[in-house]
This record gives structure tokens, sequence and C-alpha cells, in this order.
């Protein structure tokens, strides 16, 4: 763990495996493929900022301070209940959430307005194979000691898994979930998708955890129980070209989701103690860095307009 005045504090590194990278300090990189989405800044509420298909079918909130950082659902039409939801905790880095919502934006560029065959609405696979078909085509193997009832991939470094529960059979019942990280509020990861959740989405934010590229962090974001665990190398002239592009800090922090970090920081905690929790592991200078960042970017932009603890292992 970096010391406030130790001057690699602030390097950028680049981290493998990406799913122990944590968040960063912004979730900039899961809102960026819906970035023409319309955006509902909902000022100091639980969800902070939510953005939407132009048809509001799909939801895409963001919860600042909670534990369970971000809700991600969709429905037959804006007032529907939702048909599945899918929720991201505080420690998953937003390059997973971005998988799940780069596939929504593509499902909903292909579907014709108010299709209630949209593929964003599709019914699960009946295999449930075909939801982990990229983590085992990765060299992820199924784990011979899950539960009855139960399956589980792991990585080949057993620092991740993707556990499907067959005992619940109702629809709403959380039936997937994707983890990475030891056991612990602060250091694992967690994705958890409810039964309907299609298929093909869970396979797109599985994509992402087995996908070996390296992610950009500056130091004292990678939590020092984790260290032991990732690979770092300086981002430098030699490091750069070998990596295939990725969202920078300075890129990631464009995006109006920071002014909702800007905003959680500075409102009085009186929340839950997870939630409290949660809050203070963004540390006050990483809000601060992010805010600052974004003010030239967020000065520039028109006004938006509206258009109307998970289990441990």
């Amino acid at each position: 763990m970096h010391t406030p005045d130790d001057p690699n504090r602030y390097q950028e590194v680049l981290v493998s495996p990406m799913y122990l990278a944590g968040t960063g300090g912004a979730g900039d990189a899961g809102f960026a493929p819906v970035a023409h989405w319309p955006h509902h800044a909902l000022g100091d509420t639980p969800c902070q900022l939510l953005v939407t298909s132009p048809d509001h079918r799909i939801r895409i909130g963001w919860f600042g301070d909670d534990f369970e950082l971000w809700k991600i659902n969709a429905s037959e039409d804006a007032l529907s209940a939702p048909r599945w939801t899918a929720t991201f905790n505080h420690v998953t880095p937003p390059e997973i959430i971005a998988g799940l919502t780069t596939a929504l934006a593509r499902d909903y560029a292909e579907a014709d307005a108010y299709d209630d065959n949209a593929p964003f609405l599709a019914d699960p696979s009946l295999y449930w194979a075909d939801a982990v078909r990229p983590l085992t085509d990765a060299g992820w193997t199924r784990d011979g000691g899950a539960e009855g009832g139960t399956a589980e991939i792991i990585s080949p470094d057993r620092q991740a898994g993707f556990l499907i529960d067959n005992r619940l059979s109702g629809w709403d019942e959380e039936t997937v979930t994707l983890w990475a990280g030891p056991p612990g509020w602060g250091t694992r990861a967690e994705a958890v998708f409810t039964a309907r959740t299609p298929s093909h989405l869970i396979a797109a934010t599985a994509a992402v955890m087995a996908d070996s590229t390296p992610v950009i962090r500056e130091r004292h974001q990678i939590d020092r129980r984790l260290e032991h665990l990732v690979t770092l190398a300086p981002v430098g002239p030699t490091a750069g070209p070998q990596v295939s592009p990725a969202p920078t800090p300075l890129d990631v922090r464009r995006t109006a989701v920071t002014q909702a970090v800007h905003r959680a920081t500075r409102a009085p905690r009186t929340a839950a103690d997870l939630r409290v929790m949660a809050a203070r592991s963004r540390t006050a200078s990483s809000a601060q860095s992010v805010s600052s960042s974004l003010a030239p970017a967020a000065a520039a932009r028109p006004p938006a307009t509206s258009p109307s603890p998970r289990h441990g292992r």
C-alpha cells in the first residue's frame, strides 16, 4: 500500500488480470457504450445517475454511495416491471459493466421501435453452457466441488468464477453470479443476474472477464489485499504499444458520471453501515482528481434534458 507521500502513488500501471483491478475511482467505461442515450442526473438520491434507452425500456442506474453500485434492467415497455435485472457491486471494474452495456446498445440498435422480440428481451437459453462459453473457450474449467444443484466455472488462477444456481425457479430469482477476488466487501467483485436475463447478455459480460488485456489504473487504486494477486507493469513507451487501446483515466473521466462522483463525495453519509463503507472506499483524493479533470469537459457540454451483501463466497 502506498503512503500519501509516495511519489509512485499516482503512477499509471497496467493491471492484469483485469477482474481484480477494482473500479479505478469512476464508472465512466460502463457508460461509454450508451453515451448517446438520454442521461438523467437525479441529484441527492440513491440512484444519482440514470441512463435510459430512448424509449426507456432499458435502464442503467448508478448508485454512487451504495454497495450495489450499478443496477441494469429491461422491460417490455417503459412502465412495465423489469423482465430481468443485473446488479454489480462497488468493487466490479467498470470495463466488465461495459461488456453488458455494449451488448445492450447493440441489441437496441438492431431492434425495431417497441419491438416485443427485441434481443434484450429474449428468453434465456435452455442450456446454461451457452452463457459461459467465452469462459470455457478461454480455459476456465468446471469446479467439481460445487454444491448440488449448482454449477461453477473457475478461472485458471482460481481467483474468479461463474456460478449458476439451478435450485431457484422463480423468474425474479438471482440465479447467475460472476465473481472475482477473495471474499470480503472490499475485495470481491460480483455481478448478479436474475433468471430471465438473456444468455447472450451474460455471455457478453463474461467475455470481458475472459479477456487477458490489462487495464490502466493508478497504483493507489489497487487494494493492498489484492496486490499479491495481480501483475503491475508501468505504462510507458515499451508497454503501451503491446496492449489493445483501452480507456485511460483521462479518457474515462470525461463523461457525466464523474459529476455524480463529485456530488457523492460532498453529500452527508446517513445510510446504513454497508453503504458508508462502500462510499469511504472511494478515497477523497481520487474523487477530487476525477471531478477536477471533468470540469472543463462538463462546462463545454450543453445541459442534459430528460424526456419524460451480496452473499460472500
